[in-house]
């Protein structure tokens, strides 16, 4: 009996065992799949925000950047927001695995407490039968269980395979699209790179010929020659040319000295502009290389000023009464209107203080505006004198035509007079002398031609009437 006993104790044991390592298998075979699907999914859900967030930072930089991508920024646009749609459809499947994982957790507790239930009615029937009906009974239910488990294992396995493997299969195309972007960006940022380099490269081009350009600027003579060279091109773009329209660095003497302006504008009537283009751009310049706003208002302050005490001088050397040809003003010719426009922000009454001290501010601008109406004054003054030329041509063309016109006339009288006395002549001899030659042949004078009968003239010539001969 004993004996007994610890068989079927055994095969208690045994069962217990059996269902104990079966379970903890079972549990730690999808709990480590499950784990492991969720470190994969995570670690690649990680992964993807990161390189998604990397995309949309590469997209926002490429879309300040480069104006000219747009059409690439866009297609990469729209990949991203596909592949945040298959993300979420990926997170979404990840929930029905976790969903479905604890389902099984669930079966499988299921399981065990009918395994439970199982080994217990086991154990007690144990007791009340012989061991063999108890080692059938075992032998059976463990059979059944075991059979049961696998079944349910398969069903289990596959319908994890049919979750993970779509899930495999988006994570491999999302590696897919993930890598033509990285290809994109990478080509892009060659693009991007380029453009800057060559952006750099233009760039310091211009920071050296404005380095240059400055430094030559600061030099009086480089800027007094400059400024020259402004004039005669805005003068020779107006249409005016030299020597004819304009002449330059004409030297008068003076009870105060020598003068010369830059350049005197003929205009019609004999009248002359005298135009200077000496002003200081040394504060302007010390303007523009500043480094803070509070340097460059006082530089510019002091071009200002510069400007102004350049217009009073000139205004004292009273040009228009040493050139007696030239109206009652000067043109202070600027060579730009970027050193012009500072100066009358800062000092308003620049212009009109200018005026009344028959000082004219130009700019190419309205310098050009200038001479064209000058060259529209001379080109009328010209009409004019064409005009009384013609007038002139006219009156005697008129008067050479009437006595062409008298001379006609009389020529005419004398073919009038000359007709007159041919029919005289040929009347005569018709009826005087033809007649008595005639006979000859009636007398039977052969070998001579018949005399042709002679016609007068009736036309008269025509009279001359277009023209007055007086």
């Amino acid at each position: 009996m004993t004996t007994v006993l610890y068989v079927i104790l055994g095969a208690v044991i045994g069962g217990v065992i059996v269902w104990i390592i079966a379970s903890s298998r079972l549990k730690w075979f999808y709990s480590k799949q499950i784990a492991e699907e969720q470190m994969r999914s995570s670690d690649q859900k990680n992964e993807l925000e990161a390189r998604a967030k990397s995309a949309e930072a590469v997209n926002t930089e490429l879309r300040q950047q480069v104006g000219q991508k747009d059409e690439t920024l866009d297609r990469l646009r729209d990949e991203l927001n596909a592949e945040r749609q298959t993300r979420v459809e990926a997170l979404t499947k990840l929930e029905a695995a976790q969903k479905s994982f604890e389902e099984q957790r669930a079966l499988i507790e299921a399981m065990k407490k009918e395994m439970t239930d199982t080994f217990n009615a086991l154990s007690s029937a144990a007791l009340k039968s012989s061991s063999e009906d108890f080692l059938r009974l075992a032998s059976e239910a463990l059979g059944k269980v075991v059979s049961d488990t696998k079944g349910k294992l398969g069903e289990h396995q596959a319908a994890m395979d049919g979750m993970i493997k779509p899930l495999s299969e988006t994570l491999k195309r999302y590696e897919e699209q993930i890598r033509a972007m990285e290809e994109n960006r990478h080509k892009a940022y060659g693009s991007l790179e380029e453009q800057l380099r060559t952006l750099a490269s233009t760039h310091e081009n211009l920071q050296r010929e404005t380095s240059n350009l400055v430094s030559a600027l600061r030099k009086p003579q480089v800027r007094g020659r400059w400024g020259e060279m402004q004039l005669r091109r805005v003068a020779e773009l107006s249409g005016m040319s030299m020597h004819c329209d304009f002449t330059e660095q004409i030297s008068v003497d003076t009870d105060k000295g020598r003068i010369r302006p830059d350049m005197i504008v003929h205009l019609p009537m004999e009248r002359e502009i005298v135009v200077d283009s000496k002003v200081s751009l040394e504060a302007y310049l010390d303007a523009i290389a500043a480094q803070t706003e509070e340097e460059k208002k006082a530089k510019m302050e002091k071009h200002a000023q510069q400007v102004r005490a350049h217009m009073i001088k000139l205004a004292a050397k009273d040009y228009w009464s040493q050139f007696e040809k030239s109206p009652e003003f000067v043109v202070l010719f600027i060579p730009g209107e970027a050193f012009l426009s500072p100066a009358v922000e800062i000092d308003n009454r620049l212009i009109e203080d200018g005026i009344e001290k028959r000082i004219i501010i130009a700019t190419p601008t309205t310098f050009i505006a200038l001479l064209r109406a000058i060259a529209y004054g001379w080109r009328q003054e010209q009409i004019t004198k064409n005009a009384q030329q013609i007038s002139m041509l006219g009156k005697e063309l008129y008067e050479r035509i009437s006595t062409v016109a008298k001379y006609f006339g009389d020529l005419g009288s004398a073919i009038e007079r000359s007709i007159t006395t041919y029919n005289k002549v040929i009347g005569s001899l018709e009826s005087r002398v033809l007649p008595s030659i005639r006979k000859f042949r009636e007398l039977g004078a052969t070998g001579a031609e018949d005399i042709p009968a002679l016609e007068q003239i009736d036309q008269k010539p025509r009279n001359l009437s277009l023209l007055d001969p007086e």
